[in-house]
């Protein structure tokens, strides 16, 4: 199953190895670089089914760091389709962006806050509550500067299609600024964004909807969430699967499981493969397809997750940075075909002539 292709409205991918968002924190004002180009096209030359760009900021203040790929300006579509071109004309490959904000966790560099002084910039949250102890408390977004943030993601979206992606991912895990408006723990709020679990989910649902204004049938749209944020009373599996719920009845083509970086300090239960069973119940319980990320390794690991239905995709992450051949080299293994740039075809044959 790991090579058979699979289709989201009118994109087919050519196999289920997802290259997962992997901040790079390797571009200025925004903009892709030769780094970049390197970076994501060898992976398409590896055989990796969809390639999905890093987080990219939609507004200079949604990056986490001042090193982020952005997307808030009509002049950073040129570089990422440069990219996108190459891949598309030279590969099966297909390409997604993961569009990102990231509220209270945003002004870092290595992790660590930084201020004015230092280039840093105000930060903004649900509720004034800081990630990390000493440092500073976010401002509290008001109902006119949530709308504006959600025109920011519409106007990425327009900007991604332009730069030829093929799938839309919306980041709304790890803490970020959507996943700190979902949980209870972050979002202290009382207006029509708070409180219950529906006015916590109104501004993704607000999203999605903005989103899916600006995309075609030719274009895809994933969400990655946190299905589990391991606090006492914060986001959960339960409150994860009636959110997907709600997403596949606004048109969502996949929910990408991932879990945990909303609450700092929290203890992670971390084992091969560790979030797989939040994407199978997740799966199965909201009946909408799934991507599972988090330790998969290998390609008979991955194999094995498929044929048991826990997910529909395989999201690796450090794999595929260790490897960018995984997907070639799996094939190999496993007696499969793989889409293989014609130029190193001979290479296809393991007996040397």
């Amino acid at each position: 199953m790991l090579f058979s292709p699979i289709k989201f409205r009118n994109v087919e991918l050519p196999n289920r190895i997802v290259m997962s968002p992997m901040c790079m924190y390797s571009a200025e004002d925004g903009l892709a670089n030769d780094f970049h180009f390197v970076h994501y096209v060898s992976r398409a030359q590896g055989g990796t089914g969809l390639i999905i760009f890093e987080a990219t900021a939609v507004s200079p203040e949604g990056r986490i760091s001042p090193y982020d790929l952005g997307i808030w300006d009509d002049s950073q579509i040129i570089s990422l389709k440069k990219i996108n071109d190459f891949i598309h004309q030279n590969t099966s490959s297909k390409t997604g962006i993961q569009l990102a904000y990231a509220g209270r966790k945003a002004s870092t560099i290595n992790g660590k806050q930084i201020v004015k002084q230092q280039g840093g910039w105000q930060t903004v949250a649900p509720s004034p509550m800081s990630y990390q102890p000493g440092e500073a408390v976010p401002h509290e977004l008001n109902t006119e500067e949530i709308s504006n943030i959600v025109s920011h993601f519409a106007l990425a979206t327009k900007r991604a299609v332009a730069a030829g992606f093929d799938v839309v991912e919306i980041h709304a895990a790890h803490g970020y600024l959507l996943h700190q408006f979902l949980s209870p723990l972050t979002n202290l709020r009382t207006d029509q964004y708070g409180g219950s679990f529906e006015n916590r989910s109104r501004l993704l649902l607000e999203v999605v909807a903005a989103v899916q204004q600006e995309l075609t049938d030719n274009q895809a749209l994933f969400v990655r969430i946190s299905a589990d944020e391991y606090a006492e009373g914060g986001w959960d599996l339960l409150q994860s699967t009636e959110l997907s719920n709600m997403l596949k009845s606004k048109g969502l083509d996949l929910v990408d499981v991932s879990s945990g970086g909303n609450i700092h300090g929290v203890k992670i239960p971390v084992f091969d493969g560790y979030q797989v069973p939040f994407s199978e119940h997740i799966r199965k319980s909201a009946n909408i397809p799934t991507g599972a990320v988090g330790l998969i390794t290998t390609a008979t690991q991955a194999e094995e997750i498929l044929k048991n239905h826990q997910a529909d995709l395989i999201f690796l992450g450090r794999e595929l940075l260790r490897n960018p051949y995984f997907a070639v080299q799996s094939a190999f293994a496993l007696g499969e075909d793989c889409a293989f740039p014609i130029q190193y075809s001979r290479a296809k044959k393991l007996k040397s002539i």
